[in-house]
């Protein structure tokens, strides 16, 4: 019958050939020792795989979007430590260690800090575990040590200019159903003409019967802007905006300042309930002659307006012009794109070497183009049709829509015909921008 292993060590104990029992007592030692230093380091490793976490969470939670240290990086004008990141990721570090024991912290060092337009977070620890069973060794604790760092990307500071197209032509009833009411009213025309001369022009005629025009949508979807821009931004003073238009009248024609650059979102918003209509004195006026649409000198005026663009922070912001128009020049420009049909009379599409300008300073535009819409006469068959064909674009011969798109920097054209939403085109182009600057600066 084999001999179980009770019986083997009885055996063994009771031997006595040679030094077996005190060989085995020396043997004996250094495997519990060995085994007893396998546990006290299962348990520190234990231990330090907590007081990683803790540090993890500590260093991602400091710079998080909305944190007390990445609101501070905002307010920063210049890179530099920023001590609010280091207090939370240290109230972080002790929360999530908050009722775990067996360790002493013999040390933890927080480092927060803004550079250029990034904010890292750097959490070190170093700790003591007592030992069990090393101890008998002298080896009384064990040293954990650990680091987590990370980063996060600043929001981009943006400066947007809104330049608005309120000649004549953004006149036109908004959408097919207003058209054939403008139509009905006004005896065939489509077009809210705001003439002074009458009191009861189809500005008026317009007002009266509660008509969209383009110039009424595009005042609703400025004002839309305003709330997304303030819904979108992280910090308070993110984003600024600036609005122009074409002027008030034909008789104050060029570029005008509805409101100046400010963080204000509210007070842009306020302003933007003020596009309207520019109003003419009578057909062929004697202010401008009909030519209310002056690209030639408002580009120049507004690159002026725009201050050299930053690399998107608080102190240097990016610069954003966007554009809405129907594209078609009508202005005194013996430099004309196309035949003048007058003395000076020029009415063409837009050239987009004025806005080759405010690119090349890099300046990024983002362009809303307006479908032109064809009236039914004589002078646009004579003058406007040659360069625009089809009555809704953009047709692959319409020089007014590819001019517009040349206009654009690269995918920030945006077509909107009668029956599109100027404000959703205008929320996505800010969208667009947001998010194409995040990625550029």
């Amino acid at each position: 019958m084999p001999i179980g292993s009770s019986s083997r060590i009885s055996l063994f104990r009771r031997a006595q050939g040679g030094n077996v029992a005190a060989i085995f007592a020396l043997a004996l030692v250094p495997m519990l020792s060995a085994v007893g230093c396998a546990i006290d380091y299962t348990r520190a490793a234990q231990i330090r795989s907590q007081l990683q976490n803790a540090v993890d969470a500590a260093s991602v939670g400091s710079i998080a979007v909305a944190s007390p240290g990445y609101v501070a990086a905002g307010t920063m004008t210049s890179d530099g430590p920023i001590p609010a990141g280091v207090t939370d990721a240290t109230n972080l570090f002790n929360g999530g260690m908050a009722g775990k024991a067996g360790y002493t912290l013999n040390s933890l060092t927080v480092t927060v800090a803004k550079a250029s337009s990034k904010v890292t977070s750097t959490v070190q620890f170093s700790a003591s575990v007592p030992t069990t069973f090393a101890a008998v060794m002298g080896w009384k604790a064990l040293t954990v040590t650990g680091t987590s760092t990370s980063t996060a990307s600043m929001p981009p500071y943006i400066d947007f200019y809104l330049l608005l197209d309120n000649s004549p032509s953004m006149g036109v009833a908004a959408t097919p159903a207003d058209i054939t009411l403008m139509q009905a009213k006004t005896g065939g025309c489509a077009f809210a003409c705001h003439d002074t001369t009458t009191s009861n022009s189809n500005y008026d005629i317009a007002k009266k019967w509660n008509i969209s025009t383009r110039i009424d949508v595009l005042r609703t979807a400025t004002q839309q802007l305003m709330d997304t821009a303030s819904t979108t931004a992280i910090y308070p003073n993110q984003f600024r905006m600036a609005i122009y238009d074409f002027g008030a009248s034909s008789k104050t024609i060029g570029l005008r300042n509805l409101f100046s650059l400010s963080t204000s979102l509210p007070s842009a918003k306020t302003a933007a309930g003020t596009i309207d209509l520019m109003s003419v004195e009578g057909q062929n006026d004697k202010w401008t002659a009909d030519k209310d649409t002056p690209f030639t000198d408002v580009f120049p005026l507004i690159d002026k307006a725009i201050s050299a663009p930053g690399s998107g922070t608080s102190s240097a912001p990016l610069k954003y012009l966007f554009f809405v128009s129907d594209g078609v020049a009508d202005e005194s420009n013996a430099a004309c794109l196309k035949p003048l049909s007058g003395a000076t009379r020029c009415q063409s599409p837009i050239n987009p070497a004025l806005c080759k300008t405010l690119k090349d300073r890099g300046i990024k535009i983002a362009v809303l183009y307006t479908t032109y819409l064809p009236p039914v006469d004589n002078w646009y068959s004579s003058w406007i049709a040659p360069f625009n064909t089809g009555p809704y674009g953009p047709s692959p011969n319409s020089e007014i829509a590819t001019n517009m798109q040349a206009c654009a920097s690269p995918g920030f054209y945006f077509e909107v015909s009668p029956t599109d939403g100027i404000s959703q085109a205008m929320n996505t182009l800010f969208q667009k921008a947001v998010a194409d600057a995040r990625i550029s600066s």
